[in-house]
């Protein structure tokens, strides 16, 4: 499987987002005349003007002229105001050239959520040449922004103020810009980090915990194009770092946006978070499948119970030096923006089983969408646990639906429930619990139970 993804970026069959072009002329309010705006350089032919070696510009976005970018260099910081904070974005291998076409949304999710220069690192050229190459390359690329932000620290702002922001095979240009600091940069955040060349590369060679004093790392596609390793001080694996939901293979979707859906989910998700609409929370554990087996509740044992959110977060007023070792941080998401689930935990405690079983459960809620979810069961126990993410909070479900879906041949033909208990993380004793008792599932006979008398007063139910 590997060598057909190889094939498929080495030949320009596969590139990590589309895009397009346009210079255009705008008027920002309270700019004056209108100018001309900053744009990607297509790269239209692979041969560099004689003597440049490098084809790298950096764009400049603030909140004065936050759709219209202005070329910052070495000798021209107009517009860069060294009193706030600065976010550098870093796009990832880019095989036909072009820019990606989720770069001016999220220049408008940072500018949105606060007031900060944005500058758009532009090496579509050195990122548009075999892959090999482009890594073999990478680090002068790095190098070349380690200028810049060097040029500005001396114009006055401070070093931790700046967070850099990389995608994919950016991720790692990044994190060797933090090695070049002696990682005395303020924030580094990798959105699904490349793993191809990167898997076994030395902590130097690739994106560590090292090379900033805050590392975060979030994982959607770790089973093809991002790393499954842990490289940050927190990493955060949606639906455990891979298969993201809404990125299957349908008859609506390009092949060549299901190959690279879930490797960009990362992206998408942390515009979300950005935008604030609601948060995107994890919870610390040892593997996703204890986290979905309801082993891991709560933020207690690490975080002093408060969960880490991806986005604009501080670390929870928690110093680095005292996060766990590579904490590995497990939450749900919905298929669609913007992607916050509410996770639901099920209980189920059963009479003894002669053989093991399994039941499909169904969440409703009213015009949101059902979820679905499988509880496998073993003869040797009768409590079992499951997680489910669900759209809304637990006071706005309307019903839930069991089904004993075992086959007919080996499993369990009636299943007794003695008691169902539904909660939402994170746990706490005495938080809101819908509970039923006395539940008999016959094979394939469908079993509802609807919660609406409980909640008589639902608009009083916030959801998050």
């Amino acid at each position: 499987m590997t060598a057909i993804w190889i094939t498929l970026i080495s030949l320009g069959i596969v590139s990590f987002c589309d895009g397009v072009y346009a210079g255009n002329t705008v008027q920002e309010p309270g700019r004056g005349p209108a100018w001309d705006c900053a744009d990607f350089r297509h790269v239209a032919r692979r041969v560099l003007p004689k003597g440049v070696r490098f084809h790298i510009q950096f764009l400049l976005f603030t909140r004065g002229n936050r759709s219209c970018a202005t070329v910052i260099g070495l000798d021209s910081a107009a517009h860069f105001n060294v009193s706030l904070p600065t976010r550098v974005i870093i796009h990832g291998y880019r095989v036909l050239g072009n820019k990606p076409s989720w770069i001016n949304d999220l220049v408008l999710a940072f500018l949105t959520a606060e007031d900060v220069n944005v500058i758009v690192v532009d090496w579509v050229y050195e990122a548009s040449f075999a892959y090999k190459v482009v890594v073999n390359n990478y680090k002068e690329v790095a190098i070349e922004i380690s200028k810049l932000i060097s040029a500005l620290t001396k114009l006055g702002s401070k070093m931790e103020s700046f967070h850099l922001i990389g995608i994919s095979l950016g991720a790692h240009v990044a994190g060797y810009v933090g090695t070049l600091f002696g990682g005395k940069l303020g924030r580094i955040t990798a959105l699904d980090a490349a793993s191809l060349m990167f898997k076994d590369a030395d902590a130097y060679d690739r994106l560590d915990p090292t090379d900033a004093l805050f590392v975060e790392a979030i994982h959607t596609d770790s089973d093809k194009f991002g790393t499954s390793n842990p490289i940050g001080h927190v990493d955060f694996l949606l639906n455990g770092g891979k298969d993201q939901p809404g990125c299957g293979l349908s008859r609506l979707s390009s092949v060549y946006r299901y190959i690279i859906c879930d490797h960009m989910r990362a992206v998408y998700v942390y515009i979300s978070a950005l935008n604030g609409s609601c948060p995107l929370a994890g919870f610390p554990c040892s593997s996703y499948k204890d986290f979905v087996g309801g082993s891991c509740l709560d933020c207690d044992s690490h975080f002093n119970g408060s969960c880490p959110q991806i986005g604009m977060q501080d670390t929870h007023g928690i110093e680095v030096k005292t996060f766990p070792e590579h904490p590995e941080i497990f939450l749900m998401t919905m298929p669609e923006a913007p992607f916050c689930a509410h996770h639901i935990l099920l209980v189920l405690e059963v009479k003894p089983l002669t053989t093991n079983g399994k039941i499909s459960v169904t969440l409703r809620s009213s015009q949101r969408p059902d979820t679905q979810g499988k509880i496998q069961l073993h003869s040797n126990a009768t409590s079992f646990k499951r997680v489910m993410a669900h759209p809304t909070a637990l006071c706005q479900i309307d019903s839930i639906e069991m089904m004993n879906s075992g086959s007919w041949w080996y499993h369990q033909r009636v299943i007794h429930v003695e008691k169902l208990c539904m909660s939402e993380l994170p746990y706490r004793r005495g938080k809101e619990t819908l509970c039923v008792e006395n539940i008999v599932l016959r094979r394939n006979h469908e079993w509802s139970h609807e919660f609406v008398e409980l909640y008589t007063n639902k608009e009083n139910c916030t959801g998050w």
